[in-house]
């Protein structure tokens, strides 16, 4: 282990990608210290309405309105995030940027970038700005549905033997989805794409000028398994045109975690101010690089990275089939151990839907006179409550199922409100949903054979102390906080020291470099048994809805599509502004 040059410090930089911004943070090599972070938020955010006219060169009112359940962004937003989170965070640690002896990104997943041969986004080739499908569709992009269903019907019929790695079903979310999406909306574009690629992978490109596919993405967001992809045979039957897909627009070389993809080239050197030459590690997934900066590399300590959607990431010593689990791969997490992922698509958003929308003006008006954040003023209300009080039981559904029912079809709903219901019974209805939710995943793994031991949350929830009481006493688990407030970036800074050769594995790391624990929340008995009354509850309603006793979610979705697309009104007719169907979000 070589942490310092003649006695100085060295440092590594980690960038963690989420959805509406990117932020690095400078780490201490030696023991893990963070020193410093810059922000950088994108410019573009995320598109749902129509394509941006600074970008696509139209006009607002030329540019078409996207259909619903799109979300794009634009892949420059992710080069200026080198370009100024990076050279901000070293400024902020006040260290000498030669110091640096590696970087690491991490990115939200399943984000796709349509590119040419040498990496180009396809949005920025001549002729292609003003198209939708030539920009990188996000992780939350969700209009690939009917291309999904079909990969999982023809998988089932065939009995493929990759998709119980995968509890079942493909999602939307994923590679296969999107990529059959835009071969079938959009043929010239597919044309013109030379590669597909997972956007971890892109920026890693962008960073040392050499396409590697990191074996994270390559196994849970595209189907790699065994060391092989689904065949030729079955993606023709899917679509003729799809044939060819994996051997000219997907395969390339996979690099294990850890490793590096390559070094930093002259270029972005000048964009981040970091040293020419530093090594670059292969990518990663947000929330597969927190687990080892919370020092969970053991089987059985299920990591959940909480924000406005959850991950949940876990090693297991043996291969099982989990029912809707989001995959298991072969050194998915850390090598020689099974990692299992599994997700909720909303959590944060959910409740920041609900405090924008469903929150009188009083409320707000009451919590800024309190000195209080709108959330922090509806959680001291809910507080107050005791369990069951509200009288309201709700499915976090708002963004769809993501696990275990992988269904994003599905839609939120809350049951039991009367008018004597307040936002802060909606609001704390809500919290428990999502718990409920998770409680539902940690069940689906012990019942499958992969015992869950330990429960410990990162990411930007972890500070509402009630919502983890709440997740504590519904899951049973003693629940403890990672001590980072920059888990996923401090994950990847570990993975930039391994690929500078500063250990000798991610399990040496991150017992050096982890995070110790922040807060610790045991279960309290009797809400435990007030919680599984509520839960039961939750369960009925869950399968009710989820497993198809009643499919009126889904057909409210197709009355929903039928309406967007249908003619204009005619002129006789009352006009109403074109509202584009609600795009649920995650993190």
């Amino acid at each position: 282990m070589d942490v310092t040059v003649d006695g100085s410090e060295q440092y590594v930089i980690g960038v963690d990608y989420g959805t509406l911004s990117g932020r690095a943070v400078v780490v201490r090599v030696r023991d893990g210290q963070e020193l410093g972070s810059g922000v950088f938020d994108y410019p573009h955010a995320v598109v749902t309405g129509a394509l941006p006219g600074d970008v696509a060169g139209v006009g607002e009112l030329e540019a078409a309105r996207l259909p619903g359940e799109w979300a794009l962004q634009v892949a420059n937003d992710y080069r200026d995030v080198l370009r100024n989170a990076v050279p901000a965070a070293v400024a902020d640690a006040g260290i000498d940027p030669t110091a640096v002896v590696g970087i690491a990104t991490d990115f939200t997943a399943c984000t796709m970038v349509p590119a040419t041969a040498d990496g180009t986004p396809l949005n920025e080739v001549p002729g292609f700005a003003n198209r939708p499908h030539a920009y990188v569709k996000l992780w939350r992009h969700h209009a690939a549905q009917p291309q999904a269903d079909r990969i999982n019907q023809l998988a089932a019929e065939r009995g493929e033997s990759w998709l119980p790695r995968y509890g079942g079903l493909i999602s939307s979310e994923w590679e296969f989805a999107k990529g059959l999406q835009l071969l079938e909306e959009d043929p010239e574009a597919y044309a013109a794409m030379d590669h597909w690629v997972e956007a971890a992978d892109w920026i890693v490109w962008q960073l040392c000028g050499q396409y590697v596919r990191n074996a994270c993405t390559a196994g849970y967001k595209g189907i790699y398994q065994d060391g092989r992809y689904p065949a030729e045979d079955f993606l023709a039957a899917l679509n003729p045109e799809f044939k060819d897909f994996v051997s000219t627009k997907l395969e390339h070389t996979i690099g294990r975690l850890g490793d590096a993809a390559g070094y930093l080239t002259a270029e972005a050197a000048a964009w981040t101010g970091l040293p020419e030459g530093i090594a670059v590690a292969v990518g990663n997934v947000d929330a597969h690089v927190t687990a080892p900066a919370a020092r969970a590399v053991d089987p059985g300590q299920l990591v959940a990275i909480m924000g406005t959607s959850t991950c949940h990431v876990m090693n297991g010593t043996e291969l099982r089939e989990v029912p809707g689990m989001c995959g298991v791969v072969d050194g998915g997490i850390v090598d020689g151990l099974w990692g299992y992922e599994a997700g909720q698509s909303g959590v944060g958003d959910i409740f920041g839907w609900f405090t924008k929308h469903g929150v009188p003006p009083e409320y707000h008006q009451a919590a800024g006179a309190a000195g209080l954040g709108i959330h922090e003023y509806l959680t001291e209300l809910a507080s107050r409550q005791r369990i069951g009080e509200h009288g309201l039981i709700a499915l976090d559904w708002h963004s769809g199922n993501r696990s275990v029912l992988v269904d994003h079809e599905l839609s939120g709903i809350v049951v039991g409100q009367t008018l004597a219901t307040k936002p802060e019974d909606t609001y704390r209805a809500l919290l428990e949903a999502t718990a409920f939710g998770t409680r539902t995943i940690v069940d689906a793994f012990r019942d499958s054979g992969v015992p869950v031991k330990e429960f410990i949350v990162a990411g930007g929830l972890l500070k509402n102390k009630l919502l983890m009481q709440i997740y504590a006493d519904i899951t049973g688990l003693q629940l403890s906080t990672i001590g980072s407030a920059q888990g996923p970036a401090l994950g990847s800074a570990i993975h930039a020291a391994v690929a500078a050769g500063k250990y000798a594995d991610i399990r040496e790391a991150a017992a050096a470099m982890g995070s110790e624990p922040g807060d610790v929340f045991t279960p309290i008995p009797e809400n435990v048994a007030a919680y599984e009354e509520l839960f039961a509850e939750y369960r009925t309603l869950h399968d009710y809805f989820g497993r198809g006793a009643n499919d009126v979610m889904h057909r409210l979705k197709a009355i929903q599509r039928r309406s967007a697309t249908a003619a204009a009104p005619s002129a006789g007719a009352a006009a109403q502004p074109a509202t584009p169907a609600a795009v649920g979000a995650s993190a």
